[in-house]
């Protein structure tokens, strides 16, 4: 069939995006697709539903309307009785930006999207989702920028199409009187991976309006929207041109240490799943008073506490050594044994001398370590790992802290303080705590 301006069965409607429309919202655009316009905002506000309060993720929802001068003829506004087709469309706005989007990274806070068309030719609903997508980048880059956000919480891409059959022809992006006319009524929402760049659906809506849909159709009708909606997804990148690295932007995982070498270690190990920063990268430097019984509380005290202020995921350990003809001790208080924090050399005399008449079959002991990650709406992932020797009676070796001088590996006929930094690491209880970690991750 002849389309309007010659356009082709596959071609959109020329569209354009215009990004920072309005300056009140966190984030607002005016999207064009052909003769319909939509302004769509994005506003941000603390607190969530109730049903939602204490789940440690937000929410995102959505409203849609039809300005009166919008169509033809005078569309009347909505009050406080909806109109059936609207609450529908918004609904569907509402679930697919949620689709793409881990409101876990959100904190308690809810995301409102207000999509309102000013002018409509066809595909509101889905120009109004492919608007609305961009307003929430645009909104959560800012809200990152200022502060006020630490993670994002979109995690792939979204647009939205429509298309049908009219006048048996398969088409892409109708307008209103070819949907008018439509033998077949479509809407195709879907989603694309950042890193992969895979496409998924998030939502099929189709309607046999005059007849019933073959199956070699629904192929084709498949394969056109998946067409427009890169298309559409190209031209949302580029009307948010810096602020689309909030699009699959891995989310940060807080360490609880100021050390390098941890930091590098957990970037090593985790930097694929989480953005891995430390209390001084994010500008803290809590006083945690680690008040546990073993390293397992200690490691969740501190955790919580820090996600308590960042609202990001976050990683702790406690660690210490346990020596089994002193029932565990010194445990919790290994670094500061004698009384005072940090003392190597009185922690290892009190220990030879506590162990003066204790047989050297039974000075087995364990360096012992707890990793715990919490991370907002999900349960805390607890994980220990232990390093079996035994307490010599005089020091071994020159590397090392702590009781490494003492502490002779079973994994290896050296104590700690003879071992090179990688055999040590190979066999360390905090390697075996975080692959712990991993494998419950």
């Amino acid at each position: 069939m002849q389309r309007t301006r010659g356009r082709q069965e596959d071609e959109l409607r020329p569209v354009n995006i215009i990004p920072h429309f309005t300056e009140m919202a966190a984030g607002s655009v005016l999207i064009e697709c052909g003769k319909t316009r939509v302004i769509c905002t994005a506003s941000v506000e603390e607190g969530v539903p109730p049903f939602l309060k204490g789940a440690g993720k937000g929410w995102l929802t959505a409203e849609y309307a039809m300005l009166p001068g919008s169509t033809d003829r005078r569309k009347p506004r909505e009050y406080a009785k909806r109109d059936g087709r609207s609450v529908e469309i918004q609904r569907l706005i509402g679930r697919s930006l949620r689709a793409c989007c881990d409101l876990t990274r959100m904190g308690e806070r809810t995301v409102y999207i207000d999509c309102d068309v000013i002018q409509a030719d066809g595909g509101t609903r889905t120009a109004s989702i492919t608007g609305a997508f961009t307003a929430l980048c645009l909104a959560v880059d800012r809200l990152i920028k200022e502060g006020k956000m630490m993670d994002s919480p979109i995690v792939r891409q979204l647009a939205a199409v429509s298309c049908g059959v009219v006048e048996e022809a398969a088409l892409l992006d109708l307008e209103y009187i070819e949907d008018s006319h439509a033998q077949v009524d479509m809407n195709l929402v879907m989603t694309r991976d950042p890193g992969s760049g895979e496409m998924e659906y998030g939502e099929i809506q189709g309607t046999g309006e005059g007849r019933t849909l073959h199956k070699s159709e629904l192929n084709t009708l498949l394969a056109l929207g998946e067409k427009g909606i890169a298309a559409l997804m190209d031209k949302q990148l580029e009307a948010l041109d810096e602020a689309a690295a909030v699009i699959g932007k891995k989310p940060k995982l807080v360490l609880a240490s100021g050390n390098f070498g941890k930091l590098r270690e957990m970037r090593l190990l985790l930097g694929d799943r989480f953005d891995v920063v430390s209390m001084k990268e994010m500008g803290l430097d809590p006083d945690i008073e680690e008040n546990g019984e073993t390293f397992e509380e200690n490691a969740l005290i501190k955790a919580n506490a820090l996600l308590k202020l960042t609202g990001c995921a976050c990683i702790a350990d406690d660690s210490g050594l346990e020596v089994d003809a002193l029932n565990g001790r010194p445990g919790v208080h290994s670094a500061r044994y004698c009384g005072v924090h940090g003392d190597d050399e009185a922690n290892n005399q009190l220990l030879l001398k506590e162990l003066e008449n204790v047989p050297d079959e039974k000075r087995t002991a364990r360096y012992a370590c707890a990793m715990a990650l919490v991370r907002p709406g999900h349960e805390p992932i607890v994980a220990r790992g232990v390093c079996e020797g035994r307490i010599l009676r005089e020091y071994r070796g020159e590397g090392g802290f702590g009781y490494d001088p003492l502490f002779l590996s079973a994994d290896f006929d050296k104590t700690f303080a003879e071992a090179t930094m990688d055999e040590k690491n190979a066999v360390s209880h905090r390697a075996r705590a975080i692959a712990g970690v991993l494998e419950k991750l």
